[in-house]
């Protein structure tokens, strides 16, 4: 792909994600105006993380059968359509079982059409690009989103209570039709994937045996493996932060919320720093970075301050940044030399959002138990530390079998080739 193919595609996923998270805002206060439970609005996301698990074994074929960049477009449409079902009266949780779905053959098209059309060795550097549009369109997007939903909007439109709300569905889905708009200048290809059979065993068998093959590589099972536990973990301590803040700090949950946006800086800096200076051969070396990453949590249960709170968590941030670039590149280099680059995305989307659910339904679990915000960051770090350790210390015995194998090959060779040799 060429540089201005791959800014357009790092632009488009930008705006699509600005949209998504504004949509995601502006549904809650649907669900608000509504009256409707508060437990009702945790129930949005689930939707997106479930629709990723449950139609893995598809959307991998939906994103190698058709040219990657259409598929984006079409799912941008769609979730422009849930938009515009909110605005004509439909229920926000019924609205985002379109935009889930819509959300799922999104992301394997998006890096799979990056892993088709750049180099392996700018792999690291891509996705890093792409995570600092991602990280800017969480953080910029929850923004917007809040001030769609404000006072101060409705009042510009001249809107009484709750119509600013129909005004702010109308201008995600403009944001929605203009990240349609970009998806449709990137350069586009034929697919290269070939055609697979709709039947639900075919795929089912067909998903099966691409999770063994990405799970039994040395390189794609070491990537998969802490990628998969970074999502869960990474997941699980946005709700730990929020409650530890409020705990420890006396913070209101939307200063707290802040401090999530000083991790997410970090992530983008940490990303940006990875996409420039780790080549994908040196994705293994970031591995103890893991391991700092899963020491430090603990560290906030030492923390009784903002001032000392922010460095701490940027710091966390900016680590995990780049770690997971790194690896993720890894990830998606392996999975398209076994399997086709949409199936492997898939496969990859399937593991770390199924990790978000067990790790998330392990932390409610815990909580309705009883258990301390301080034992769970406890836990939660050294988790993190201990497996990532463990993935270190295997890569690094299987390397060194690789190394000892190689280095006696020749001498085994020679001796099979000698006269003198029984």
């Amino acid at each position: 792909m060429s540089i201005r193919g791959v800014r357009l595609l790092v632009a488009a996923q930008f705006v699509s994600g600005l949209a998504d998270n504004a949509l995601l805002v502006v549904a809650i206060a649907c669900l608000m105006q509504r009256g409707e439970a508060a437990w009702l609005a945790p129930l949005l996301k689930l939707v997106f993380t479930v629709a990723y698990v449950v139609l893995a074994p598809c959307v991998g074929v939906v994103a190698d059968r058709w040219p990657k960049e259409r598929v984006m477009l079409a799912a941008n449409l769609l979730k422009a359509c849930a938009a515009l079902a909110m605005l004509l009266g439909l229920h926000p949780l019924a609205a985002f079982c379109l935009a889930g779905p819509s959300a799922a053959c999104y992301s394997p098209a998006k890096y799979g059409l990056v892993t088709e059309r750049v180099p392996p060795a700018a792999l690291v550097r891509a996705n890093g690009w792409l995570e600092v549009s991602t990280v800017g369109a969480i953080i910029l997007g929850t923004a917007l989103g809040g001030w769609l939903v404000s006072d101060g909007f409705a009042a510009l439109w001249g809107e009484g209570e709750g119509g600013g709300l129909q005004v702010a569905l109308l201008a995600v889905m403009a944001v929605y039709l203009a990240a349609g708009v970009l998806n449709g200048f990137i350069p586009r290809r034929p697919a290269a994937g070939a055609s697979s059979a709709w039947r639900l065993p075919t795929l089912l068998s067909r998903f099966g045996l691409a999770q063994g093959v990405l799970w039994r590589d040395r390189a794609g099972g070491l990537s998969l493996g802490v990628t998969t536990l970074f999502w869960g973990a990474g997941a699980t301590l946005q709700f730990v932060v929020l409650a530890w803040a409020q705990q420890s700090l006396a913070l209101g949950l939307d200063q707290a919320a802040y401090l999530q946006a000083v991790v997410a800086v970090g992530i983008a800096a940490g990303a940006a720093l990875a996409g420039r200076w780790v080549s994908l051969a040196q994705a293994p070396r970031v591995l103890p970075l893991g391991v700092l990453i899963g020491l430090a949590v603990p560290l906030m249960l030492l923390v009784e301050s903002v001032a000392w709170a922010i460095p701490l968590l940027a710091a966390v941030g900016f680590a995990s940044g780049a770690f997971v670039v790194p690896m993720n590149a890894l990830l998606q280099h392996r999975g398209h030399v076994l399997l086709s680059p949409g199936e492997s995305i898939a496969v990859q989307n399937f593991n770390e959002n199924l990790s978000v659910l067990l790790m998330l339904g392990a932390y409610t679990l815990l909580l309705a138990l009883g258990g301390t915000t301080g034992g769970l960051i406890a836990a939660l770090g050294l988790l993190v530390a201990g497996c990532t350790a463990l993935a270190g210390w295997r890569w690094h015995v299987s390397h060194r079998a690789l190394q000892q194998a190689d280095s006696e090959a020749p001498l085994q060779a020679a001796q099979a080739t000698s006269p003198h040799h029984p």
